[in-house]
Formats: structure tokens, C-alpha cells, sequence
């Protein structure tokens, strides 16, 4: 069961009252939406400690996500099926991780 979660900017549309509910009654401790739309932070979260922790995992998400676009070309994927999809993606990350590692 996920004990916390946090939802983007391309997910600022679910930030409500009715999905906040939903998100605690499905047994989801913490939730930190990016914008909140009239939610107060301690009504999501514990503390704001806890809302600053899952904004900022959420911000390196996306940092990763936009690196993996923009530098190794997952804007679009030009390979035809299910097994091909796997294999860019797998050598995008493969490639990702060796640059981060080597310097």
C-alpha cells in the first residue's frame, strides 16, 4: 500500500477535496498536489516537512524525465511495437546512467 504520493503540474487538475478523500480513503497517508486549489497543506500532508519533501522528489522526477527528452530523445519514439518502445527506452536509461556515471 503506498504510504505517500504527489501528483505534477500535468496532474494540477486532480488536486480536490473529492480525489483528496478518495486518495486518504484508499489508504494514502500523504498526498502533495502541486498546485492546491484551496487545500490547506495539513489537510494532505503531516507536516510541512512531509509537503516539502514530496514537492521536491516530485521536482526531481521531472527533472529526470526532462533530461531523458531532451538529451536522449524520448520526445518521441520512432520504433514500431511493444518490444521495440522497451528497448529505447531501456537504451536511453542504459545510456542516461552510464553519462551520470563517468562524470
Amino acid at each position: 500500500m503506498r504510504r505517500a504520493a504527489a501528483a505534477g503540474r500535468r496532474h494540477g487538475g486532480y488536486a480536490s477535496r473529492d480525489n483528496l478523500t478518495a486518495a486518504k480513503a484508499r489508504g494514502v497517508k500523504d498526498v502533495a498536489f502541486h498546485k492546491k486549489r484551496g487545500l490547506a497543506v495539513e489537510d494532505m500532508v503531516k507536516s510541512r516537512w512531509v509537503y516539502r519533501k514530496l514537492r521536491n522528489f516530485r521536482a526531481g522526477i521531472e527533472a529526470g524525465i526532462s533530461c531523458l527528452k531532451r538529451a536522449y530523445g524520448l520526445a518521441r519514439c520512432t520504433w514500431r511495437g511493444l518490444d521495440h518502445f522497451k528497448t529505447y527506452i531501456w537504451s536511453a536509461v542504459v545510456a542516461h546512467n552510464l553519462a551520470s556515471l563517468s562524470g
